[in-house]
């Protein structure tokens, strides 16, 4: 064991006189960062409407969304005509501006 710890002694020791002998490189200055180049997202605009949904999710109507007590009567129409549950959520699209 002796031995073991004699060449650990004497390898760390080459290593360290290597490692004093050999210059150290300056650091690099920090490069500096570019500007991106994305696109600037166009302001997208939303309007709310009410819509009828069936079971599966589908929707089935749209209405002004100061249309609600319509939407809600629709959707008891359609719940009575097609032994379907239909309801009405709230829906926000996309306006296009001309």
């Amino acid at each position: 064991m002796a031995r073991k710890t004699v060449s650990i002694k004497a390898k760390r020791a080459e290593a360290e006189a290597a490692e004093k002998a050999t210059p150290k490189k300056k650091k690099a200055a920090p490069k500096a960062k570019r500007k991106s180049r994305k696109k600037e997202a166009a302001e997208v605009r939303l309007k709310a409407f009410w819509g009828v949904f069936n079971q599966s999710l589908k929707r089935v109507a749209l209405y002004e969304y100061s249309q609600k007590r319509q939407a809600e009567k629709k959707a008891g129409e359609l719940t009575d005509k097609h032994n379907s549950p239909h309801f009405v959520q709230p829906v926000k699209e996309v306006i296009e501006e001309k």
